[in-house]
């Protein structure tokens, strides 16, 4: 039976919100129903309307339409407190953008009020719903490489004000520099969601970094505040050593302050899996295991294995032939995906919380998974701070997973009606 379209909200209809969002869920996912648009800058609400049909609205009458089910929060990550913590209140469930607060402790609070008014909140990236992330938790589940014993998830980037127009108008807002949006914040999460999604909760963590450099110039002789300096008031490089629950150990590298690098392994009992690129629904994944790529031995008519002709008979040689071929060497081989939610489909996780209102079950972005991923960065950044291995005080619900499937494109969406 087809379900009843969710009528939704969006507050914030800047960059991320005119790229992909809007598209995304006014034109692939059949469940949503966008209902209306917000922003604190007109013209962006003014042009979903007359691009998408989505209605301008207020905030004011977003918040109390009794037909608006969902608020979709794509604000700055300085206002989603505010606009999550507003939608709460007026009774709506709410899907937010990467992360839900710039800090733990306001964290806590909209995950207490949630709970208080026992209302559904989800969180992105919901990127570890694609298709190579849902493809490497079936083969790392089925055993492709054994135990899982080790996970290495490292980006780096250079992250400074090089442009003409760095912070010189809302449109150049770079908001990974600022207050809440830092590097472990803005592309952070993408490997910390993926790891949980492949190995549950952490246990323990420890780290090194933190703001290196606090105080930085505005570079390029073009921009109006050309050696004019400025503070960066966010962590941007964190070195870190996660224990998880189910004794997978991992190291997480993340940093703004250093050249371009990308590096996302598991290692396990029989096997190696190199992992994609969690800011992607679609990557390359490859195995390195001893027999991942055996030889095959193709025998001719008149031929017995190993190439003699009928009658002869086996010598020394060949015994020693045979011992060798015993030991298979590790190849490296490209896997296939699995899944679908290979375009770019970020939204996603938002049809998969329709879906779960519907069909009465839990969101696979669920809230508390982006809460524990803020309190993996708190704690890391304590442990900067002490000295010590911080102990992790929450806990999160490993996703369900996604079932595989062959369907095309446009039918991919069937999966998250389960």
């Amino acid at each position: 039976m087809k379900k009843d379209k969710v009528k939704v909200g969006v507050v914030g209809c800047g960059g991320i919100c005119k790229a992909t969002y809007m598209n995304n869920m006014v034109n692939k996912f059949e469940i949503i129903d966008v209902a209306g648009a917000a922003d604190q800058i007109d013209s962006r609400a003014q042009w979903m309307e007359d691009h998408y049909g989505v209605r301008k609205m207020s905030v004011e009458e977003m918040m109390n339409d009794p037909e608006i089910e969902i608020i979709v929060n794509l604000t700055y990550p300085e206002s989603h407190v505010a606009i999550t913590r507003m939608a709460l209140e007026h009774g709506k469930h709410v899907y937010c953008e990467k992360m839900m607060a710039p800090t733990f402790e306001e964290a806590t609070e909209l995950m207490r009020l949630m709970r208080e008014k026992n209302l559904m909140y989800t969180t992105a990236p919901d990127t570890f719903l694609g298709a190579w992330e849902q493809s490497a938790r079936k083969y790392i589940d089925d055993g492709i490489i054994g135990k899982p014993v080790t996970v290495h998830a490292q980006v780096t980037m250079h992250y400074n004000p090089e442009t003409p127009f760095f912070d010189t108008a809302p449109k150049y807002y770079f908001f990974p520099l600022h207050y809440g949006g830092g590097f472990p914040f803005d592309l952070g999460g993408y490997y910390l969601h993926e790891m949980i999604n492949l190995f549950g909760s952490i246990k323990r963590v420890t780290g090194f970094g933190g703001n290196l450099f606090p105080e930085r110039v505005y570079e390029n002789p073009k921009h109006p505040k050309y050696n004019e300096t400025f503070e960066v008031n966010t962590p941007t490089t964190l070195l870190a050593a996660l224990e998880f629950e189910n004794g997978v150990l991992g190291t997480f590298h993340i940093s703004s302050d250093s050249s371009t690098s990308r590096d996302f392994t598991v290692t396990g009992t029989q096997g190696t899996m190199k992992l994609g690129d969690p800011n992607a629904f679609c990557d390359v994944l490859t195995v390195t295991r001893p027999g991942a790529r055996p030889q095959i031995e193709r025998i001719l008519p008149g031929m017995q294995p190993g190439g003699k002709k009928d009658g002869t008979v086996s010598g020394e040689a060949d015994d020693d032939v045979q011992k060798l071929n015993e030991f298979t060497p590790a190849a490296t081989v490209e896997l296939p995906l699995l899944h679908g939610f290979y375009e770019s489909l970020r939204g996603v996780g938002l049809a998969d919380m329709c879906y779960a209102l519907r069909n009465g079950r839990r969101p696979r972005c669920h809230a508390d998974i982006g809460y524990h991923a803020i309190e993996v960065i708190h704690g890391i950044m304590e442990s900067c701070k002490t000295g010590r291995i911080y102990e992790m005080t929450s806990r999160c619900e490993r996703p369900a997973p996604i079932k595989p499937s062959a369907f095309s494109s446009t039918c991919q969406e069937r999966t998250l009606d389960d």
